[in-house]
Parts: structure tokens; sequence; C-alpha cells
């Protein structure tokens, strides 16, 4: 009986996780076609610019809408409208006849892109049992990832189809129209999964929530945890202002701080410009392309690190660890550059070592803990608001680390990232308690003491 209660809370935790995998794969598409696109529209600097950024415009919608629409209509079927957005947005870009519509296409992707980022770790939340929680809702990390990963593969593949001539005609079309094919998975997979409990709990449906419960726990904990979920609610007020009373004020700041720190002490600097650093530091150009492939595996591979150890050692502490690991391999980069010891492989070693640090603490928690840290009848709203501010730093690093790079020089670029990153440590010492174990409910009544 248990077995069977943990393989269908794997499989709905998978299905979850599937916005993961969809966020992953739509940011990273265009990097392969852009080039294609780029000759085919005849872009200037600045549409092309466009191209890729106009995808994070909606995600920045995305994450705004998708937490109120969440509370009002429930997780589920907002699920199933971002699976929607998907398909949408990937037909769009292969039938596109123009640039202008090719962005409003890309547009409706990022629209996607930022709900699933608020969405899928808010399902994953309500629905996993307390001790599990941890790992679960790191899977959906790990879908970003994967999907990043296999969509380069895609766009190898797909580019090795043709010439270049059919590249700039078709190529690119099917690289961002490959898409569709996940999202409609996405799409028919959601409609074989539950409403989270504590969302019907909140409406009023308890019969329901309950018998939801029982399927992913055992029946005395079920009742126990759907004791709590009534108890909070009846003392939750359900207003937007009740995140900056005293107790959730706390929540709500370390949300934002860990959405916005976990940008700007340095990942997608690394993640968006790695072939550009490494050719910097004296690597070939089909060297550092090679190299950006080992830096995706090894996101991959030490984010099975969190997997395993989240619900382990707990969050606090593994964020306290990766955190001090990527401020020594920051301080190490930044000191290669600035005493021109770029010679042989220790900046690739450092550079790797910062991703593993990061993938097995920074990348996973702050998605964990911005799902379980609000209150349930605001949780939507309130993810919406540290996922918004998540997706500003992506904007401000992906718009400034090259002005960084060309104006600061890479040793300084780095130790402004390490001293974010020394601000975070401090943060995460002072201010983040720890959650694992405890159900969202007890994290909530902890707020309140």
């Amino acid at each position: 009986m248990e077995a069977q209660k943990n393989n269908y809370l794997l499989k709905i935790t998978a299905i979850g996780a599937l916005g993961g995998f969809l966020f992953g794969y739509d940011t990273a598409v265009i990097s392969g076609a852009i080039g294609f696109m780029e000759t085919k529209f005849s872009l200037t600097p600045s549409l092309k610019g466009w191209a890729v950024s106009s995808a994070i415009v909606g995600c920045v919608i995305g994450a705004l809408t998708a937490g109120y629409t969440a509370d009002r209509i429930g997780r589920k079927k907002a699920l199933i409208i971002t699976a929607l957005l998907f398909a949408l947005s990937a037909v769009g870009c292969l039938l596109a006849p123009s640039f202008t519509l090719l962005v409003i296409a890309r547009i409706i992707g990022g629209v996607g892109v930022g709900a699933a980022s608020m969405l899928s770790p808010l399902y994953i939340s309500e629905i996993s049992p307390a001790e599990k929680r941890g790992s679960l809702v790191s899977l959906y990390q790990l879908g970003i990832v994967l999907g990043i990963i296999i969509v380069y593969f895609c766009n190898y593949l797909v580019s090795q189809s043709g010439d270049e001539a059919w590249n700039i005609e078709y190529g690119w079309r099917y690289m961002l129209g490959s898409e569709a094919i996940p999202a409609i998975l996405f799409l028919v997979a959601l409609f074989f999964v539950p409403e989270s409990p504590r969302w019907l709990s909140k409406n009023g449906n308890n019969a329901v929530a309950l018998q939801i419960l029982e399927r992913l726990n055992p029946k005395e904990e079920a009742q126990k945890v759907h004791q709590e979920i009534k108890t909070a609610l009846q003392q939750e007020k359900g207003k937007l202002s009740e995140l900056f009373e005293k107790g959730f004020r706390t929540a709500i700041i370390i949300g934002i701080v860990l959405a916005l720190f976990s940008q700007i002490t340095g990942i997608n600097a690394i993640m968006y410009y790695a072939p550009e650093i490494l050719k910097s530091a004296g690597f070939g150009v089909d060297s550092a392309l090679m190299q950006t492939v080992l830096i995706g595996v090894i996101n991959s591979i030490f984010t099975f690190v969190a997997i395993k150890y989240i619900d382990k050692a707990g969050r606090r502490k593994l964020l306290l660890w990766g955190i001090t690991g990527m401020i020594i391999c920051l301080l190490v980069i930044g000191g290669l550059y600035r005493f021109d010891a770029l010679q042989g492989p220790w900046l690739l070693i450092f550079i790797l070592g910062f991703v593993a640090c990061f993938a097995s603490s920074l990348g996973p928690i702050p998605w964990v803990l911005i799902s379980e840290i609000f209150p349930t009848k605001v949780r939507g709203v309130a993810m919406s608001i540290c996922v918004m501010v998540l997706w500003i730093g992506v904007m401000l690093i992906s718009q400034f680390t090259p002005v960084l790079l060309s104006d600061l020089g890479p040793s300084f670029t780095f130790w402004l990232f390490m001293v974010n990153a020394i601000f975070l440590w401090v943060f995460t010492y002072k201010m983040i308690p720890e959650t694992k174990g405890k159900t969202l409910e007890e994290i909530e009544m902890g707020w309140k003491k």
C-alpha cells in the first residue's frame, strides 16, 4: 500500500515538474535558433536582443498573474492554461510569417514560463508529505536543467538536418516549434493529476481534499494534516496585507531576498556568457562550447545531490554550505583574472566548482522555500511577488553582465558577485529558519509565534 502511494505521489510530482522542463526548454531553445533568425529577418543588434529578451518580458507578466489565477480557479486549471500557452507559442513560432508575430509568440511562451515558474513548485509543495517535500519540489529544478540540456541536443539534431540555407528558411522554425511536443504531453498529463488538497479545503471542498490526502499519506497522517489545514485556514485572513504583518513580513522578505540573490550571485552570468568568458581566458571556440556542455552536465549531477540531502541535512544547512563554496570559487575566479593566472585548467575547475555548489543549494532551495513559507489563502499571490522579483534579477543579470565585464573587468565582476554571496550567507544564517520535516501549516504557525 505504501509503495502504491509513493508511486502515485512520484507520478503526479513528475507531471508537475514538466512545468520546469518546459521552463528550461523554452528559455534555452532560442540559443540555437537566433543566428538563423538574424539572417532570415535581417535583424539589427537591438532587434536581435529583443528577439531573445521579449520572452523575459512575458515571464514577468506570467509570474505576476499566475498567483492570482491559481488562487481563484485552482492550481490544476492554472497549470492547464500554462501548458496551452507553451503549445500556442511553439506553433506560433513554427508558423510565424513575420518578425512581429514571432516576437508575440515568444512573449506568449514567456508568459507560460513565468507562470510555470511559480505554479509548478506551488502545486508540488501543496501535494507533498512534509518529510519528502524538499526533494520533490527540487525535482522542478531538475526539470529545468534537463529541459536545457535536451533542447541543446534537439537544436543540434535539427541544425544537422539541412545546409545553412535550409536552417535559415526552416531549421530555426523546427527548433522553436519542437516545444509543442513536450507542451502537448504536459497538457494531456495534467488531466490525470488531482487538484491541490489545500486549495480544495480553502474553497470548502473538504471531502475531496481528504480523499486526495489519503491517496498521498497514511490514513491517520492524512486526517491529522487535513485538520491542521482547516485550523490554519480558519485563522488566515486571506488578504495580501496579511503578508506585511509581524511574522509573515519576515517570510515575504526571505522569499524576495532568496529569489533576487539566486540570480545576482552570478549563475546566469556563467550560464549565458560561459563561451565568451572561457574564450577571453584563451580557450578556443570549439573548446569553449564543449566546456559549456560540461557546465550543463555538472549542473544536472549536483541537482541530484540537493534532491538527496535537502530533506536530510535541511534547507538552511545546505544553503550555508553551498553559498560558502560559491564564495570561495568566486574569490579564486576573480583572483585568476586579476593576477593573470589563467593558464591551465584552473579557471574551468573553479567555474565548475561554482556551478556544483549552486546546483546543490541555491539552485533548488529558493523554489522549495518560497513554495512552503506562506499561508495557504495567499500562497499563490505571495509566490507571484517572489518569482516576479526573480525574473527581474534575470533581466538585470542578462542586461548588465556584458557591461560589467567590459567596464569593471572580469575580476571585479566576479568579486561583486562574491560580495552578493557573502550578504546572502549572512542573511541565511541570521534570518532563515529550518523548515525540513514540517507541514506547511506547522511552518505557518511558526511565523505567528
